[in-house]
């Protein structure tokens, strides 16, 4: 089940990356708070798919679209019911989305659009409220997950949120909405970690992005899930091509902020794993390295180099 991501900001600024000087109080950041809450590990709304009232998105959508089919037919995606496997070889139909008059298809292609469009009444009634001139408070939003940067009084942010969650009928999960202070604290969004950095150069102090630690062991999850054992029957050159379709795309997402430390470590855990898995299947005793050098694993089978990859990057000859 997705979940959503608020996070509140109080008294910090909006960019992301912000440069703060090293040793400075409270007070030079104007009080950074923030209200955190987690995409997939936790949520301010729970369970938001199922949760969206059908009545109140449709109205939604009628806004848009005129043509009575067209609204016809998706009220019927959201009323259809689900068929599943019942564990004796039959099939079993349940109807929770049409009992309940709530949620939308759990992976149908219209349930993100669907998602989205209810989410704009958040969006745009908390600028309507005046709640963003008020705390000088924006929304940063991807699909059920969002950040609010606030320059002070955070706490009064959040019960405004809460209210106007209550309103659009969505579960607000209080164990998993807080206030977070930024820069001595830091969160995570979208897989990243937010947060107070340090120029390898000077030391100084900057607010910056880095890839979370969650991301980084879901990585190597993957790749230890891709050299196990069992798949030594397969070739070397479809492993490896698994593996640079893996690397290639978490490094193409996780590109922003000092990233080197996390490519270097998901690099060796990568070539320790290929290594390992060729000893397994041409049997070769011992840690593989002289017979498996990384400059074999890298140039003759074509491993992607991650740390390799920072060289390219705009800011590496800044």
């Amino acid at each position: 089940m997705r979940r959503a991501k608020a996070l509140f900001f109080s008294g910090c600024e909006t960019h992301p990356v912000t440069s703060v000087p090293t040793g400075s109080n409270r007070s030079d950041y104007g009080g950074n708070e923030v209200v955190e809450a987690f995409g997939a590990e936790g949520s301010d709304l729970s369970g938001y798919f199922d949760s969206i009232p059908h009545a109140e998105l449709m109205k939604s959508v009628a806004r848009r679209i005129v043509d009575g089919n067209v609204l016809h037919l998706i009220k019927q995606w959201l009323d259809a019911p689900v068929e599943e496997d019942d564990g004796h070889g039959g099939k079993k139909r349940t109807t929770v989305n049409r009992d309940s008059g709530r949620g939308t298809p759990q992976g149908a292609p219209i349930s993100p659009l669907l998602s989205n469009l209810y989410m704009r009444r958040f969006l745009l009634g908390w600028q309507r409220l005046g709640h963003a001139r008020r705390w000088s408070a924006h929304i940063i939003n991807y699909a059920d997950d969002f950040v609010i940067c606030c320059k002070g009084r955070a706490d009064q942010a959040m019960t405004a949120m809460q209210e106007m969650m209550e309103k659009l009928k969505l579960t607000v999960n209080d164990d998993k909405t807080h206030l977070c202070r930024i820069p001595q604290e830091r969160f995570d969004f979208l897989g990243y970690t937010f947060g107070r950095c340090y120029k390898c150069d000077t030391g100084r102090a900057y607010m910056g992005t880095r890839p979370s630690k969650k991301s980084i062991k879901r990585m190597v999850d993957s790749i230890t899930e891709e050299t196990d054992r069992c798949r030594t029957l397969l070739e070397a050159d479809w492993i490896v091509r698994r593996l640079n379709r893996k690397l290639t795309g978490w490094a193409n997402y996780f590109s922003l902020g000092p990233v080197s430390p996390a490519y270097r470590a998901i690099n060796t855990h990568a070539t320790e794993r290929l290594r390992r898995w060729l000893c397994k299947k041409h049997k070769v005793r011992g840690n593989g390295k002289t017979r498996y050098p990384d400059q074999y694993l890298h140039e003759e089978l074509g491993l992607v180099c991650l740390p390799k990859r920072t060289h390219d990057f705009p800011w590496a000859n800044v």
